[in-house]
Parts: C-alpha cells; sequence; structure tokens
C-alpha cells in the first residue's frame, strides 16, 4: 500500500533553548558531584519526559523549600524564585543552586534596580506561573502589581502614576504583550519600560520560525508540556498566522490523527524544554503513515551558551 505524501516542516530553532540546557545540566552535575538524592524546588523544567528522566538519576522533586532534608543540596528551577526561598535555604544552612535562566535572572535585576529609584512595578505575565511568582517575590508585597489583558490595565490600581515601570514574563507571546504594553503606555504615559525586551531570544525566535512556517501548513504541531507557557504561545502563533490546525502534543501518542486527515503539509515545532528526542518521535510517527518530504524553515540561528555556577565547576 503506498503511503499518501506529505511535506513535513521543520521549524528552526526549536526545542531547547540555552537556559534550559543549562538548568538540566546544572541537575546532572549536582548529581555526579554530590550524589543522589538531590533535591530540585518545581520541577526544573516544565517537560514531564525531563523529569522523569532527572528522577530515575536521582534527582526529588518538591514544590517547596520545606519538604527538603537540610543535609541535601536544592536545585531552584529555570522560573526563577522569590528572595524567601534562597533566604530560607541560607537560614537553615543549606548547599543550594540556584537554576534561574539567566534572562529570568536580568528581569529580577531590572525589577530591583526600578524598586531602588521610588518605582511601583507593573508586571505583564500569568498569574500562578512560577516565573510570575519569582519575578513578583523579588520585591515586597504590593510593590509588583501583576497585568495578564490589556483590560487589566484599565483596572489596575497604583500608588503614584509617574512612578512606574513595568517588566514582562519572558515566555509570553511578542504580540499579546505588545498589546498590553500599548494599554499601559497609554494609561500611564511616563512608565518606563526596561532597557532591551525583556521576551527572551529563544522565545521570540521560535515564534518567528512558526510565524513564517505556519502559512505554508494545513496544520501544526508543537511538541511541549501542556504547563509550559512558551510552548502554549508557539500554537496561538500558529493559528494567529493563518494555520488552520495547530495543536499542542506532548509526544507521538497524543497525536489526534483523524483531525489530520487528509492534510497535505505539517508544520513541526517544540518549546523551549521540549528535548529533540520527542521531536524525532513525532517526525517518525508521520514517517511510518506518509511519504514524508522534509523541509527546513529557518528563520534564526542560536549559539548562545550560559555558564553553570562556578560551584559545580569546581571538584568536590
Amino acid at each position: 500500500m503506498n503511503k499518501p505524501p506529505l511535506i513535513l516542516y521543520l521549524a528552526a530553532p526549536r526545542g531547547f533553548c540555552a537556559g534550559v540546557d543549562r538548568a538540566i545540566k546544572i541537575v546532572e552535575m549536582a548529581l555526579t558531584k554530590w550524589g543522589a538524592p538531590v533535591y530540585v524546588r518545581h520541577e526544573i523544567v516544565h517537560n514531564k519526559f525531563v523529569v522523569d528522566d532527572l528522577r530515575e538519576k536521582g534527582a526529588v522533586f518538591v514544590e517547596e523549600l520545606s519538604e527538603c532534608p537540610d543535609d541535601r543540596p536544592v536545585i531552584f528551577s529555570a522560573h526563577g524564585v522569590p528572595k524567601s526561598v534562597p533566604n530560607a535555604a541560607q537560614a537553615r544552612n543549606m548547599v543550594y543552586v540556584d537554576a534561574t535562566c539567566p534572562l529570568v535572572s536580568k528581569v529580577h535585576i531590572e525589577a530591583q534596580r526600578h524598586a531602588d529609584a521610588g518605582l511601583q512595578m507593573i508586571m505583564i505575565g500569568h498569574e500562578g506561573h512560577p516565573e510570575t511568582v519569582g519575578t513578583m517575590g523579588q520585591l515586597p508585597d504590593g510593590e509588583v502589581l501583576l497585568v495578564e489583558t490589556p483590560n487589566d490595565v484599565a483596572h489596575v490600581v497604583v500608588r503614584d502614576e509617574a512612578k512606574l515601570a513595568y517588566v514582562t514574563q519572558t515566555t509570553l507571546s511578542i504580540d499579546d504583550t505588545a498589546d498590553i504594553v500599548a494599554a499601559l503606555q497609554a494609561r500611564f504615559p511616563a512608565i518606563v519600560g526596561p532597557h532591551k525586551e525583556d521576551i527572551c531570544y529563544a522565545t521570540t525566535n521560535r515564534q518567528e520560525a512558526v510565524k513564517a512556517m505556519a502559512p505554508k501548513c494545513d496544520a501544526m504541531l508543537v511538541v511541549g508540556a501542556p504547563n509550559s507557557s512558551n510552548s502554549k504561545r508557539l500554537v496561538e502563533v500558529g493559528s494567529r498566522a493563518g494555520c488552520a490546525y495547530a495543536q499542542l502534543v506532548q509526544r507521538a501518542d497524543d497525536i489526534d490523527w483523524r483531525a489530520l486527515d487528509g492534510i497535505t503539509s505539517i508544520g513541526i515545532t517544540a518549546g523551549a524544554s521540549a528535548p529533540e528526542v520527542l521531536i524525532n518521535e513525532v517526525i517518525d510517527a508521520f514517517k511510518a503513515r506518509y511519504a514524508v518530504t522534509e523541509k527546513m524553515v529557518e528563520t534564526a540561528v542560536e549559539n548562545v551558551e550560559f555558564k553553570v555556577p562556578r560551584v559545580l565547576r569546581e571538584s568536590a
């Protein structure tokens, strides 16, 4: 039986970013240096496959520092943590390693700098997301106000309209953020923005590749976890850019083949915390059913690398 032909567009860049790569390496190096178990506060990155793999190697994932013993190392996730967390670890004399993505740390430093200048912060982000919780937790309660939509901007109550600054969650959609920033600037003309866009290079690059790929495709799949903000944004960006069917899948088993019946082209990309092995699994699933012609849609080349903390580079 002849397989139907299918053009498979593969977005580049896709998958792991430098911050995720560094965070996973930190857990692996901590296990090598100190042995198992090593505790990790919150999922190191939002991907079940990655978390399960590290768990098998001896990482223990917990939600709160209170679940960790004093005598074992603890790692803080790539999304960042409120200041109260390292303070509590220090108070207990714990060994801890901060795996916060350097681009998230940049936003934390920005928030502190604005606060030191007497400005109240407005954060554009998703309520309850670990990165938002971590960034808002850099300053005392009430110093960072959260907005999620342009409509929220109309109702936010500030201390002084002349003394405001804003930061954003790094994994948002550029287009959504632009609407919210415009609303902030319209209501608060004096508001101070970041020197450089807070949305990280990897989020931007993956969204640009999807925008270039989406109009070519009958359907698009984003490999990523349902709790991954940047992966969910890629689905939204694909739909807006003209792809009639855009879906998030964790791995090949999640593909809804009936929904894809009759397609002649598909685009595949992956969120920043999805490993290449899962992307290849999805590609192989299509090759099993179709006569696939692969085409790359490359919009940027990434060569960013972040160093791991010094404590892991030093011998025990």
